[in-house]
């Protein structure tokens, strides 16, 4: 059992959500959060090796110039790590293989998609077979989504959880599989974790704008076959407190957020797992 959970939220390159998020951590329970520029990995003053809790924030990293994600990814793929001269990605991939947590929202999310750790079919973590690409609205969503949690998903973050109320904010959110057999695979291994779904019935659309971006399978969120490693495009540190409900003045509300949920579950599992 991990006595302390110390969590690490990178930053830089134009991540904008990393305060939001280090709270959520906070909140959820974290004992230690650290955020920390991408640049201070590579230069070897921080290191994945020290924390079980890895936050891969909203933003637009690069300026999205050559897709969401896109070139982050490359940064973590074949970047050296110049204290120890082993690769950014090699110490992600032992971070994983240590059964830690990595969770990763909206450019959070293109960036584990285009750096092949989602899906993970087979402990394969470097392979990409799925991606996010534009809107079928050809333009920047920004609106609250109702969410259909899948409860026969492995994901340890959304564990006791049925249905989310996130914002989303987003030109890239809509999800596409490699081919039809990866799409199948991450349907059978139940890997779609949240759906965008009607608020009134709850069942999962395709319509919009209650299916912000056209995603198949109305997919907003899937994990790897562990459950440790969760992308999602909505945000859950946007929803930490009732005031960031967009009718917090019109509705009696818990004070907590919805979004602190996640968190709390992530930390909960690795005090009692690492």
């Amino acid at each position: 059992m991990a006595d302390k959970v110390k969590a690490i939220v990178l930053t830089g390159y134009g991540t904008n959500c990393e305060v939001e998020m280090a709270h959520a951590c906070k909140l959820g329970g974290a004992d230690q959060v650290d955020i920390v520029h991408m640049s201070e990995l590579v230069h070897g003053e921080y290191s994945l090796d020290d924390y079980h809790f890895l936050n891969l924030p909203g933003g637009f990293l690069d300026g999205d110039d050559l897709g969401a994600g896109q070139a982050g990814a490359h940064r973590i793929k074949y970047i050296t790590v110049k204290s120890t001269g082993e690769k950014l990605m090699d110490q992600m991939l032992r971070f994983i293989r240590d059964g830690k947590l990595v969770i990763g929202v909206c450019n959070g999310f293109q960036l584990m998609v285009k750096m092949g750790l989602l899906p993970g079919f087979d402990n394969n973590y470097e392979e990409r077979e799925v991606s996010l690409t534009y809107n079928d609205s050809s333009k920047f969503e920004d609106r609250w989504v109702t969410l259909a949690v899948d409860e026969s998903s492995p994901c340890v973050f959304t564990r006791g959880l049925k249905q989310l109320y996130y914002p989303v904010r987003h030109g890239e959110g809509k999800f596409v599989s490699k081919n039809d057999l990866v799409h199948k695979r991450i349907q059978d291994n139940n890997l779609v974790v949240l759906r965008y779904s009607d608020p009134k019935t709850g069942e999962a659309t395709m319509k919009y704008p209650e299916n912000p971006n056209g995603s198949p399978d109305a997919i907003a969120g899937i994990c790897d076959p562990t459950g440790r490693l969760f992308g999602l495009m909505p945000h859950p540190e946007a929803f930490l407190h009732r005031t960031n409900h967009p009718r917090w003045t019109r509705e009696e509300l818990p004070d907590e957020g919805e979004g602190v949920a996640l968190f709390r579950n992530g930390i909960d599992f690795i005090r009692e797992n690492l």
